[in-house]
């Protein structure tokens, strides 16, 4: 499978890129936290490790290491507005269900 991305989150992924001056393109991976146990993490990429996957969709490269990539294996990654909050959205097909925040997932 792969990591894909919407025209809204890929748009907004190469501002922000742009903005910062430098950058690969976006890590997108978990970390053991939250009320269901794992949480996403989203940051810019400037070094490609050894245990990388890297994955591009609408001219945006997702990098997600190893373990995380179990997790997220087929996640499309959009950016929503609503009101006056915007941010990243995941749809993970993997996550067996979300805190009330959706913050966290478990698997």
């Amino acid at each position: 499978m792969a990591i894909t991305v919407s025209d809204t989150a890929a748009l907004r992924a190469k501002t922000f890129l742009e903005n910062r001056g430098s950058g690969l393109g976006l890590r997108l991976g978990v970390k053991t936290t939250g009320c269901s146990g794992l949480a996403y993490v989203l940051e810019f990429v400037d070094d490609v490790n050894a245990d990388d996957q890297l994955f591009e969709d609408k001219g945006v490269k997702i990098i997600i290491d190893g373990k995380s990539l179990v997790y997220l294996d087929g996640t499309h990654l959009d950016f929503v507005k609503d009101g006056l909050n915007e941010g990243f959205e995941f749809t993970n097909p993997n996550a067996n269900g979300e805190c009330g925040c959706g913050e966290s997932f478990n698997v």
